[in-house]
């Protein structure tokens, strides 16, 4: 990979998309009937996994992450 396709690439760019992948291992790992957090309680446990899901999705999502050359380049 060339480092010139990468340098623009924000760090909080990189942190969105490295929790929105752990929020959907997490997700797929409670919808199969694993235990990725400890908790005895089912509800609180679905309620903490849907909350890190929605929260890190809304947040991948909300932010203007410009990852092609093209895009960050589309205010110069």
């Amino acid at each position: 990979m060339n480092v010139k396709t990468i340098e623009n690439i924000t760090a909080g760019t990189v942190a969105r998309f490295v929790l929105l992948a752990l929020a959907l291992v997490n997700q797929t790992l409670t919808m199969t009937g694993y235990s990725p957090i400890p908790i005895d309680e089912e509800g609180v446990q679905q309620f903490i996994s849907l909350a890190f899901m929605g929260v890190t999705s809304l947040w991948a999502y909300w932010k203007n992450n410009d990852v092609t050359k093209k895009a960050r380049t589309k205010g110069e």
